[in-house]
């Protein structure tokens, strides 16, 4: 990130044990529909969590009942953490077996300023042997700390999740506040 802030990508490509199905479904089996930060399109689905909770990854590495449980975070306090995390399921594979996913990560201010802005970021580019229907942890996120003067309000987070073998773009959006 081209920023002085406390922002860190995060290279996790921890596949979940857990098979999930080509669109997003409760634990149930039922399918969710599409919300700002969760869609699907032709079989590819991606969604974005923001989190406050440290302990996240030791949750994704050994999640309990085979599912981990994130809770969601929409506020942080100056000082405090959170964790923005993108997860991904079924993306096609090429002719090599490939997945090719590639990621743009926008970070916008209350005022509507640019935190962050990179582009074609590789987010899931791996030879793909298990499962391509589990859920992927993307590589990518970030941890966000509410630094002093940083401005109070609602700040914005953008991933765009692309699916380049199946030609699939999905526009994830979420929002948290710091007061």
């Amino acid at each position: 990130m081209k920023t002085a802030r406390t922002l860190a990508l995060l290279a996790l490509l921890m596949p979940l044990s857990a098979l999930a199905q080509t669109a997003l479904h409760d634990g149930q089996g039922n399918a969710l529909p599409d919300t700002s930060s969760a869609k699907s399109s032709e079989g590819f689905s991606a969604s974005m969590v923001v989190t406050a909770d440290p302990e996240w990854q030791q949750k994704w590495e050994n999640p309990v009942n085979g599912v981990p449980r994130f809770e969601l975070a929409t506020e942080v306090k100056e000082g405090g953490s959170l964790y923005i995390l993108s997860f991904l399921t079924n993306p096609k594979l090429d002719a090599a077996g490939m997945a090719q996913v590639r990621c743009d990560l926008r970070i916008t201010r209350p005022d509507g300023s640019l935190s962050g802005d990179e582009h074609d970021l590789p987010c899931f580019v791996t030879q793909l042997d298990t499962d391509p229907n589990s859920v992927y942890l993307s590589s990518v996120g970030m941890k966000f700390t509410a630094e002093a003067g940083d401005p109070h309000g609602t700040w914005t987070v953008a991933i765009t999740v692309r699916d380049t073998v199946r030609n699939v773009s999905l526009p994830l959006q979420s929002s948290f506040d710091i007061n």
